[in-house]
């Protein structure tokens, strides 16, 4: 069912760029006596080509950004730092106070999740594809908070806490905090 789900929102994107990307310029070319000047076609062309060379960058760097990610991970599976949500470690004593850590990022799904997600939304059940997007956020401003830690010189973080917040459309901001301590 995902894989269907997933073969319908790239239906989607694709037929939306191909008719703005492709319709609109051959309208633009083709029309018998078009009111366009050349220099708003020239315009309408380089927009067009902007925006296709942004969207192919972002994509090379999300694909980068995602094998680093995956990367520290396996290099990084054995945590040094104790992450506690209590400021009480039954079994150890807090000897300095290091101060305040935080990791923070801000995740977006990409359009063609984000329209099964307005059909979930309107059909009902779960949201995954804004479940997988927060998860993602979480590791990723946990991993941050505690490399900050790590590089104080912490044992632990307590009281650690988690913040979100609503960006714009399907962007959403997450941040963790707490309090690095050293144990006895």
């Amino acid at each position: 069912m995902k894989v269907l789900r997933h073969i319908g929102s790239v239906a989607f994107v694709l037929g939306l760029f191909t008719a703005v990307f492709a319709g609109m310029p051959w309208y633009v070319m083709v029309a018998d006596n078009p009111v366009v000047p050349l220099w708003l076609r020239i315009a309408v062309f380089c927009l067009l080509g902007g925006i296709l060379v942004v969207l192919a960058t972002l994509a090379l760097e999300q694909r980068a950004n995602k094998a680093s990610v995956e990367k520290r991970l396996t290099t990084q599976s054995d945590r040094t730092v104790l992450l506690m949500n209590s400021d009480v470690l039954p079994s150890r004593k807090i000897t300095e106070i290091l101060g305040l850590v935080q990791g923070h990022t801000v995740f977006a799904v990409w359009l063609g999740k984000d329209l099964s997600a307005i059909i979930r939304l309107i059909l009902g059940g779960e949201l995954t594809e804004y479940t997988e997007m927060m998860g993602s956020a979480r590791s990723t401003a946990t991993e941050r908070m505690t490399a900050q830690a790590a590089e104080m010189g912490a044992d632990a973080v307590i009281n650690v806490r988690y913040m979100t917040t609503s960006v714009v459309g399907s962007a959403a901001e997450l941040l963790v905090y707490g309090t690095a301590v050293k144990l006895s």
